[in-house]
C-alpha cells in the first residue's frame, strides 16, 4: 500500500474514538438482567417510580461494597457516601450547579494535556474564559505549578448552607490512566494535591472512570495490578481527615467503561454531608433519581458479583492485549522515524485504560499528520492540540506533537493497519519536506 496509489483506503479506522468496542460489551447478560428486573414486580415498581434522591439504594449498597473490596481503603465505604449519577458528565454538571458560583468560585484549574470535551461543561456552569491548564510531569498534574498559579489570586471565606457549600477553586484530573496521556499519579503526588486543595478551598474532582481497568506490564503478563487508593479514600485519613463535614474531593465513576456508555448510569462518593448536597440538587428533587429504570438493570450485573468477574476475566485481559498489540506496532513502525509514547508496556509499572500518547519527531506537527492521515489514509487521530485547556499555550507541552491512539475501539488487526497507515502518512511528509 502506497500513500500515493491513488483513493484513500474505503475502510475508515478511528484511532480517536474513545469507546469501548461493541464485542466487549456484556449484551447477554444485560438482556437478562434487564428481563430479571422487569419481571419481578418489587423491583420493575421501583425502577419505574422516580426513586429517592440518592438514587436507587440496592446498587448504592452494591457499589459501596464493590468499592471497599476493589480499592481496600482503611475505612470501608458507607452507603451514605454514595449517590448514583447519569455518568461522569452528568454528575459533574450536577457538582457544578450545587457547589460553585460564578460570583464566588475564582477558577476552575485542569490538569494538561486534558479531557477534552469537560471544557463545555464547565463554560455551560459560568466559568467561560476561567478555565486554567496546569502541566503534566513524569508523575502527572504539577502540584507545585498548580500551587504557585493559586496564590497569584486572593481568597475569600467559603459561604456554607444547610446542604451545600461553595467551594473558591475547583480542580479536575483524571488521576488514574489519565485521559489522554495515561499517566497515573503516585500516592506521594495525591497527597500533595489535597493538601493545597485544603489550603486554598478547592474542590477537586476526579474521574476514576479507568480505574478498574489495570494490568501488568507486559513482561509479567499474569499479574493484575490492582486500582491505586483513590483521592477520596486519602482525603478521609490525611492529617486527621478533611477540615470541615464537605472534604475536598469528590470521586466521579462510571460504567460506560465497563457496560457500555448507553447505560448512562454512575455514582459519586464523597463525605455523606456532600453527597447529601449533591442528591439535593433541584435536577434531580424534580425529575427523580437519574437513570432510575437502567440502576436497577445494572444492580443485576452486581447481586451475582457478574460485573467484577467480567472486568477481570474479561476487559483487563482483553484491554492488556489490545494495548500490546498497539505499542508493539508503533515501535515496529513508528519507531524508525523517531516517534516515541507512554505509557510504555515494557517500561511502565502500571499499565491500564484506554490510551497511549503518541511524541511525533521534532519536524511533525499534530495538526499535518491528522489532517494527511484523514484525507489520504482514511484514519481518524486524535491531535494533541485538541485537549488543550482554552485560552492557554498549548505549545509549551509540545502537545502541537502529541496524538492520542485508543486502543479500545478498533479490534487488534485494525489497530495494527491503522499504525501501518500512519506509518506512510509520516514517511510521505517527511520525504516531502
Amino acid at each position: 500500500m502506497s500513500l500515493d496509489s491513488g483513493n484513500p483506503p474505503d475502510s475508515q479506522i478511528d484511532l480517536f474514538q474513545g469507546w469501548p468496542a461493541i464485542s466487549m460489551l456484556p449484551v447477554d447478560r444485560l438482556k437478562k438482567a434487564a428481563n430479571d428486573a422487569l419481571s419481578n414486580e418489587t423491583i420493575f415498581a421501583t425502577g419505574l417510580e422516580y426513586g429517592p434522591n440518592e438514587g436507587h439504594c440496592p446498587l448504592r449498597e452494591n457499589i459501596a461494597h464493590w468499592l471497599s473490596k476493589s480499592y481496600v481503603p482503611p475505612q470501608p465505604v458507607s452507603v451514605d457516601r454514595v449517590c448514583i449519577t447519569g455518568g461522569a458528565s452528568q454528575n459533574l454538571a450536577c457538582v457544578l450547579q450545587v457547589f460553585t458560583d460564578p460570583a464566588q468560585t475564582k477558577m476552575i484549574w485542569l490538569v494538561e494535556p486534558t479531557y477534552h470535551l469537560g471544557f463545555r461543561i464547565f463554560e455551560d456552569a459560568g466559568f467561560m474564559g476561567r478555565l486554567r491548564g496546569i502541566p503534566e510531569d513524569e508523575e502527572g498534574l504539577d502540584v507545585a505549578a498548580l500551587e504557585a498559579a493559586l496564590r497569584e489570586f486572593e481568597l475569600r471565606e467559603s459561604s456554607v448552607c444547610q446542604d451545600r457549600k461553595i467551594y473558591k477553586h475547583v480542580i479536575y484530573c483524571v488521576p488514574t490512566f489519565a485521559n489522554p496521556s495515561g499517566k497515573t499519579m503516585p500516592r506521594t503526588r495525591r497527597e500533595a494535591l489535597i493538601s493545597v486543595a485544603r489550603k486554598y478551598d478547592a474542590l477537586v474532582v476526579t474521574d476514576d472512570v479507568y480505574d478498574f481497568l489495570s494490568w501488568g506490564t507486559s513482561q509479567d503478563p499474569n499479574s493484575v495490578s490492582g486500582p491505586p487508593a483513590r483521592l477520596v479514600d486519602i482525603d478521609r485519613a490525611l492529617d486527621n481527615g478533611p477540615h470541615d463535614g464537605f472534604g475536598n474531593v469528590v470521586s466521579n465513576g462510571s460504567f460506560s467503561k465497563l457496560i457500555g456508555p448507553g447505560c448512562r448510569v454512575g455514582w459519586a462518593e464523597g463525605m455523606p454531608e456532600f453527597i447529601f448536597g449533591l442528591s439535593e440538587a433541584g435536577s434531580t428533587r424534580s425529575g427523580g433519581a437519574p437513570s432510575q429504570l437502567m440502576s436497577t438493570f445494572v444492580n443485576e450485573l452486581l447481586e451475582d458479583n457478574f460485573l467484577p468477574k467480567y472486568i477481570s476475566e474479561f476487559l483487563v485481559p482483553e484491554g492488556r492485549r489490545r494495548h500490546n498489540t498497539l505499542a508493539s506496532a508503533v515501535k515496529a513502525h513508528l519507531g524508525p522515524f523517531g516517534v516515541t509514547f507512554t505509557p510504555d508496556p515494557e517500561t511502565s509499572s502500571l499499565i491500564g485504560g484506554y490510551y497511549i500518547w503518541i511524541r511525533l519527531p521534532d519536524t511533525l506537527t499534530s495538526a499535518q499528520v491528522c489532517e494527511e492521515a484523514l484525507q489520504k489514509q482514511n484514519l481518524v487521530l486524535g491531535s494533541g492540540e485538541t485537549f488543550a485547556v482554552p485560552g492557554g499555550d498549548f505549545s509549551a507541552g509540545e502537545l502541537h506533537r502529541r496524538l492520542r491512539l485508543c486502543f479500545m475501539w478498533e479490534d487488534e488487526g485494525r489497530l495494527v493497519e491503522g499504525v501501518k497507515r500512519l506509518a506512510l502518512v509520516i514517511q510521505s511528509i517527511l520525504e516531502h519536506d
